[in-house]
């Protein structure tokens, strides 16, 4: 029960803890699993067209031919590399991904490798899910429109509260909002094109505004120019491919067969991804949507006059749902809510990626150990916390700006695409040379091809991204992933380091026994917790005990002695002189002189320690205990035992007996 203001807000926030036994999460069905975990790759499509276009609004003569080719091609990579992952989910159904595919087959630095990237990449995926979330409220909710930053982190704190509480019924919950969204996506599609198939062409709010270009009259300069819009408007596209990792990450969690099962998802998923990606850029280009980067500098009005700096963007779907639905205003409200809703599923897959990817990290030894281990909730609380953390800060630095963010998002998710499968590509080769039997022969050289294939064509779909994208924020997501890389390979060397400096010693020199132990008791006034400490010191039967007081002040010493004196203690009181009032030295000189004497005796020194119930109570006492406890941890065998008195603060403020309560043999020395 919790009795301290802290543990009660805790769990009215969090909720009760959980019994490790019997909270085994169950196995999911493809009906479920697919909405949950391919939902980062199906919500993509509600920010993917607004990057194409963001990118090709810099020259109008290619925005309405290319934009739905592009589409294709994006639709098509997104085949290609699911195609690839259905093959990788089944041959390492561990739920490991590219991390443990690079680990095992080129070695632990091209994994490291990955999981810098996936690392990076789930940070940006929870903070652009709840960037672009921020754009979708605002536009249902313009009044809000200021307040774009607080309506982000305001989404990335209660996604991490309920990965923090978790719960059998979030997967179900969860799935509610994908496939409300792709009915509404679809129902967008359908409307749409029959629409424009029967004549009745949409027109977008922005259709008749004109966007100003910056002027390239020399035609060589204005082809190359052309060129480097196309292929940065791919790599914006290519956004779209962002989820399928988690759902690789996620097999564990598929009912059996899991490999399969998880392969199949990754296929539907991929499906949808691609036709909607497809349908929505072709209706965005038919519709005449303008989507620009700094409105007030490059949309124009009808009547010649620029927009206002005030002027808020709705996004590309947004702006479908209103032209398509105009005579149906409520569905544009559904459309962009249920944008929203998605958006936020999208985020926690984020919020179940990161912790376990942290997590077997740590438990390999390339990250802090606190993240490999579960909370109350038997959710990984710390991973959750430190993603929150570092989605937050991006979102403040961006000022929640969905186009910032993505120029950092894709480097990381393709380099972990390319080392993923030349790694697949290693791993055929190795089975191949294990393997008789013919028909397994062809399925491997068909696999073999299929993700070699597949690292050439995310090896082409990264370089485009790093030229395209590097000036424009790309450069900072390497830096980010090369520091991560740096500092995660430091922990694993310390950790290796002392590793070894532990392992016990061959000759069983480590489990020597000390020839002698030398008891100290630390005292300062003659008071319970001094008496306390003398009778544990006596307890543990040492060769020698004495007690110890430092004389700050020769008359406060005489008096203590003459108390000493008169109590007949049955413990040598010893006094050191302190001609400089001071408290620590003396005491540390005293026990160093002793460890010369005898180097090979262990010296254990009993220190009183108050326990106290408020925080302001650490400030007044125990601040000498405290220097001179850490002193000594520095000292060769020496150990310091604090020992505890409760004060009645204590007792009221976490329950239990109070120290008026105490044993009788603990005050008496």
């Amino acid at each position: 029960m919790a009795s301290s203001f802290s543990d009660a807000v805790k769990r009215l926030l969090v909720g009760r803890p959980f019994r490790s036994e019997g909270r085994r999460a169950p196995a999911l069905k493809k009906r479920i699993a697919m909405p949950v975990f391919a939902s980062d790759m199906l919500s993509s499509v509600a920010y993917a067209p607004d990057e194409i276009l963001l990118a090709l609004s810099l020259t109008s003569l290619v925005a309405l031919t290319v934009a739905p080719w592009i589409g294709v091609a994006v639709g098509a990579v997104i085949l290609v590399i699911v195609a690839c992952y259905r093959i990788n989910v089944k041959a390492y159904p561990s739920g490991g991904g590219d991390y443990e595919v690079a680990s095992k087959n080129l070695g632990p630095r091209a994994g490291l490798v990955v999981a810098a990237a996936l690392l990076v990449d789930y940070v940006l995926t929870l903070a652009v899910s709840m960037t672009v979330f921020a754009a979708y409220i605002t536009t249902a909710f313009p009044l809000l429109a200021p307040y774009r930053v607080p309506v982000a982190i305001i989404g990335i704190l209660l996604i991490t509260l309920a990965g923090l509480r978790g719960s059998r019924a979030t997967p179900v919950l969860l799935a509610i909002p994908t496939y409300l969204f792709l009915g509404a996506v679809f129902l967008t599609m359908c409307v749409g094109l029959l629409r424009v198939g029967a004549g009745d062409i949409p027109q977008a709010e922005t259709a008749d505004y004109t966007v100003v270009h910056t002027g390239v009259q020399n035609e060589a300069t204005l082809g190359l120019a052309t060129v480097l819009i196309v292929l940065r408007a791919f790599s914006s596209g290519s956004v779209a491919l962002a989820g399928v990792q988690t759902v690789a990450t996620a097999v564990p969690a598929f009912k059996k067969p899991r490999g399969k099962n998880a392969g199949n998802t990754l296929l539907l998923s991929g499906l949808l991804a691609a036709l909607m990606l497809t349908g929505l850029t072709y209706l965005a280009s038919v519709t005449g949507i303008k989507y620009v980067d700094d409105p007030h500098l490059y949309l124009v009005r009808p009547d010649g006059s620029a927009v206002s700096a005030e002027y808020e963007q709705e996004p590309v779907l947004a702006q479908l749902a209103h032209a398509i639905f105009d005579n149906a205003p409520v569905m544009f409200y559904f459309v962009v809510l249920v944008a929203a809703l998605v958006l936020i599923v999208a985020a926690n897959t984020a919020v179940e990626g990161f912790p376990g990817l942290a997590s077997r990290l740590a438990r390999d030894g390339f990250l802090p150990r606190q993240l490999a281990t579960k909370g109350d909730r038997l959710t990984f609380s710390n991973g959750i916390l430190l993603l929150a953390f570092a989605a937050i800060l991006l979102v403040i630095a961006t000022r929640a700006s969905a186009t910032t963010l993505i120029q950092l998002y894709l480097v990381g998710v393709f380099a972990s695409f390319v080392v993923g499968q030349a790694g697949m590509v290693l791993h055929w080769n190795k089975r191949l040379r294990l393997v008789i039997d013919p028909k397994a022969r062809v399925r491997m050289h068909i696999n073999r091809l299929v993700n070699g294939a597949g690292c050439i064509i995310a090896s082409g779909v990264l370089l485009v991204v790093i030229v395209s994208k590097f000036l424009a924020g790309a450069w900072l997501a390497v830096a980010a992933m090369a520091g991560l890389y740096l500092v995660m390979g430091a922990i694993h060397r310390h950790y290796s380091r002392v590793a070894r400096e532990l392992a016990p010693e061959a000759d069983g020199g480590s489990r020597t026994i000390p020839s002698n132990t030398h008891a100290i008791v630390v005292v300062n006034e003659i008071n319970k917790p001094t008496l306390r400490a003398l009778s544990y010191a006596r307890v543990t039967r040492s060769s020698q005990l004495e007690a110890i007081t430092v004389a700050v002040d020769e008359d406060s010493a005489s008096a203590l002695q003459r108390q000493w004196n008169d109590m007949s203690l049955p413990v040598p009181l010893t006094v050191l002189d302190s001609p400089y009032r001071e408290l620590v030295r003396p005491l540390l000189a005293h026990v160093l002189a002793i460890r010369r004497r005898s180097p090979r005796d262990l010296v254990i020194v009993y220190i009183p320690q108050y326990i106290v119930g408020r925080w302001w109570e650490h400030i007044l006492h125990n601040q000498v205990a405290l220097k001179l406890r850490t002193r000594l941890l520095l000292v060769p065998n020496v150990v310091v035992v604090s020992v505890p008195w409760r004060l009645r603060s204590f007792s009221r403020q976490y329950g239990g007996d109070g120290p008026e309560n105490d044993n009788p043999l603990y005050r008496q020395a």
